[in-house]
């Protein structure tokens, strides 16, 4: 009897070991896979990060801004951009329409204007003058003159300045009607960028203030 009791108790002892083990066992399988998952979480998130980042680069460098860069024609444009703080704008996401004014444009302009406009205490005059010249959405070049002959050829686009500019046709060309009664011809048009569409014009374009 003393022998059944012990053998009994030996019994009880392996099977509270082998509970206690299988239960280390399933407590180190669910760690392990809890670090896996950890693992696995942290790599999709660096991949997406990874992606993200690529993805922005990309669309800076067929931005509105690096095509402007990338063109000899716009020089003094993005001068003029990077002096009013308004280069990284236009290389970040969103949806532009740039009439965007050509060297030759900017020639026509009075040298002593432009040197004032480019002195630090006139930005915010340069980003008005150059927000003149930006309309939000983006307006490819059909769409335009769908819109100006829809409208008895004068269509008001209001710019991120505030004011407003009147698009019209001239025979083929599109014709951009400032607030002082100024205008300028698209001369080249359809420029796509990742974040809008350029417009190059003939001459500036200036808001009443």
């Amino acid at each position: 009897m003393k022998f059944k009791t012990m053998l009994l108790s030996l019994a009880v002892v392996g099977m509270l070991f082998a509970s206690c083990d299988d239960s280390k066992k399933k407590e180190a399988e669910a760690k392990a896979e809890a670090e896996k998952m950890e693992m696995e979480a942290k790599m999709a998130a660096e991949k997406a990060e990874e992606e993200a980042k690529m993805a922005k680069m990309e669309m800076e460098k067929n931005s509105i801004a690096s095509i402007a860069m990338g063109n000899e024609n716009f020089s003094t444009l993005v001068t003029a951009l990077k002096t009013a703080d308004l280069a990284q704008t236009f290389m970040e996401e969103g949806e532009y329409t740039v009439f965007a004014p050509t060297n030759d444009a900017f020639a026509k302009v009075p040298q002593a204007t432009l040197d004032n406009l480019m002195k630090p205490e006139n930005k915010e005059q340069l980003q008005n003058l150059l927000k003149y010249h930006v309309v939000s959405g983006e307006w490819k070049a059909d769409a335009v003159v769908k819109a100006i002959q829809e409208n008895n050829n004068k269509y008001n686009v209001t710019t991120l300045q505030g004011e407003n500019l009147v698009l019209s046709l001239k025979g083929d060309k599109v014709i951009v009607k400032d607030a002082k009664g100024g205008t300028a011809t698209v001369v080249m048009a359809d420029v796509d960028a990742s974040n809008g569409v350029i417009h190059a014009i003939d001459k500036v374009v200036m808001p009443k203030s």
